[in-house]
């Protein structure tokens, strides 16, 4: 009984260690340097930006040149006067902030604008990924730029020029 109680052990071990789990590497960096539309893509984001921010601190400019004016004429002002400009600082403050949450908040145009330009690319490589594995019975791909924990991996399992071959880019 016990013989064959540690036979039936010993040919479960063996079957389960015959499906040893497949893995791959992607370097998500690496893929997206090589796609096109990913760098025009990103290169319009960075234009938006720095229009946006120019907005931004020409708002800003004109915020300081407005306090430092009140700074300076106060001792000349009436307490109305005072309290008439500091209301005008105090709601172009508030006009900048917003515009700043418009531009660059979580619910932003940037952000907007990134999700309509970026996240279609993102989704292609996903599903060029996905068909990879699927077709050559991958249980899990890392991504290499993003996985901080991963010290080493063989380059014979990075598929990251596969799926460049996949959406059209061959390198």
């Amino acid at each position: 009984m016990k013989k064959s109680i540690f036979l039936f052990g010993l040919f479960l071990a063996l079957a389960t260690s015959s499906y040893a789990q497949k893995f791959a590497f992607i370097d998500m960096d690496y893929i997206l340097k090589n796609i096109s539309t990913y760098e025009t893509a990103n290169q319009q984001l960075e234009l938006t930006s720095k229009k946006w921010q120019a907005e931004v601190d020409k708002g800003q400019q004109e915020l300081q040149k407005l306090y430092k004016s009140y700074q300076s004429e106060s001792v000349f002002l009436s307490a109305e006067q005072k309290t008439k400009r500091e209301n005008e600082i105090v709601a172009k403050e508030k006009a900048l902030q917003d515009l700043k949450k418009k531009y660059f908040g979580s619910d932003g145009e940037l952000f907007k604008k990134r999700e309509a330009l970026i996240k279609p690319i993102q989704d292609e490589i996903y599903t060029a990924v996905k068909e990879i594995a699927t077709a050559r019975g991958y249980q899990v791909v890392v991504d290499r730029a993003s996985a901080s924990s991963v010290i080493f991996a063989s380059p014979t399992i990075d598929i990251s020029n596969e799926v460049l071959t996949k959406l059209g880019y061959s390198k």
